[in-house]
């Protein structure tokens, strides 16, 4: 007996349909949330390139023969070198010899780099390597450091599924799409589509567009990064009322795993540079707390 689904009943064949997508959800979230967040083969490359990164460190503190250790994984995104003898670097020439070397790993485009010293653990230097170069955080370069016993620490951002199962989840996103084509109410399928302006902040001639990252200053445009535009809006929310510098560090790094400190002053001062020709605007200390933006008239 032959099964023609074309001719079936108009419900049953919605059924139908309903429990195969069902069933191509459910297997598809089980392939995206059960595989580990970075392989075997990719943790092997990384322990490789540190690897090489702890011998270009040595070459250049002048130890041609002394080990690089073991390497030790701490997490499945934090990795640690250790040295067999005491050794000296430049700052700028790790920065350099790490960007260099994990360039070459497409899935480590976010780390922190702290340089520990051995018996106390304290960071004796540090940096962040972000996606976005106007993000980076590189203090203190061009200054020699000690010939000391240092371990390098290395954090990579987690993958969090993001770049290897954006396939799987483009699928989840298709298949809801088609859920909701076959199954939403005859009401919804009439109802007209309602365009939602997106919000946009005036303060006198200033003009904030969250959306788009941009300041527009009597007329003229003023492109701002990821991070100025975060901490715009939360000043925009709350103009002239005092935000605490804790609460501004959270909402924009900590909540991403990565903490900093003095780097929220500079973001602060960029971001005051370009209101600097508006004079009823600006975002002022307030001591012992954190700041604010004042908006005259």
């Amino acid at each position: 007996m032959r099964f023609d689904f074309k001719n079936l009943p108009s419900r049953k064949r919605r059924y139908i349909i309903g429990l195969t997508l069902v069933f191509l959800s459910i297997t598809l979230i089980g392939l995206a949330f059960g595989r580990e967040e970075r392989s075997s083969f990719d943790a092997a490359k990384t322990e490789i390139l540190l690897r090489k990164l702890g011998h270009q460190l040595l070459l250049q503190s002048g130890d041609s023969s002394s080990r690089v250790l073991p390497i030790e994984r701490i997490t499945a995104d934090e990795y640690r070198i250790r040295f067999e003898q005491h050794l000296t670097f430049q700052p700028d020439s790790l920065l350099n010899t790490t960007k260099d070397l994990l360039a070459k790993d497409p899935f480590n485009r976010d780390y922190i780099v702290n340089v520990l010293n051995c018996g106390t653990s304290t960071v004796a230097y540090g940096f962040a390597i972000a996606g976005e170069k106007e993000d980076d955080i590189v203090p203190c370069l061009g200054r020699e450091q000690p010939s000391e016993c240092y371990i390098i620490d290395i954090k990579f951002k987690p993958i969090e599924h993001e770049a290897k199962n954006v396939y799987i989840l483009g699928s989840l996103s298709a298949l809801a799409f088609i859920c909701f084509a076959v199954f939403r109410p005859r009401a919804l399928q009439r109802a007209p589509k309602v365009d939602q302006p997106a919000e946009v902040f005036h303060f006198g001639s200033v003009q904030f567009d969250p959306h788009e990252k941009q300041l527009r200053i009597n007329n003229e445009c003023i492109d701002l990064t990821l991070t100025e535009a975060r901490l715009m809006n939360i000043f925009a929310l709350s103009p002239n009322e005092t935000i605490t510098r804790s609460r501004l560090q959270k909402e924009i790094w900590e909540d991403e795993g990565v903490i900093v400190g003095r780097s929220l002053d500079m973001f602060i001062s960029k971001l005051r540079k370009k209101l600097e020709t508006v004079p009823d605007i600006n975002i002022i200390v307030v001591r012992g707390k954190g700041y604010k933006l004042e908006v005259r008239g």
